[in-house]
């Protein structure tokens, strides 16, 4: 199974969340995200190592060595227009992401419900952990 993964889910994999144990399993072969997305990511761990009380360098080598693939803008351009189209308006922020699903036709991995009329399928981390038996 390959999925595009959505910044939420990366940051809780990095302070031991539950999608850790989706990253781990043996059936996710591979987990893609863009530049975008992981700059996202990096934006937030400073706050999130001060709220969660760990230390920050701890919460940097986490997100250094998550098992994630960067897919460079220019391999999924082509879809950002549609992207666009159908997520625009309620989250910017994600249309990166959506496209990157959309040209390799996978399943979006995120919390954030702005995917679930996407035109892809969409994946929170419980209903992954429930796909995977565990």
């Amino acid at each position: 199974m390959q999925l595009a993964a959505d910044a939420n889910v990366l940051l809780s994999a990095v302070v031991g969340g539950r999608a850790r144990d989706v990253l781990a399993h043996p059936r996710v072969e591979e987990v893609v995200t863009t530049a975008s997305t992981l700059a996202e990511v990096q934006e937030y761990l400073s706050q999130l190592a001060r709220k969660k009380r760990l230390a920050l360098d701890t919460v940097l080598l986490a997100a250094a060595t998550l098992p994630v693939t960067v897919v460079e803008r220019p391999v999924y351009a082509a879809k950002i227009k549609t992207a666009m189209k159908s997520l625009g308006r309620r989250d910017p922020d994600d249309v990166e992401l959506l496209a990157l699903a959309l040209h390799a036709r996978i399943p979006v991995w995120s919390n954030d419900k702005d995917f679930e009329d996407a035109g892809v399928d969409w994946f929170t981390t419980a209903a992954l952990l429930k796909k995977l038996g565990i």
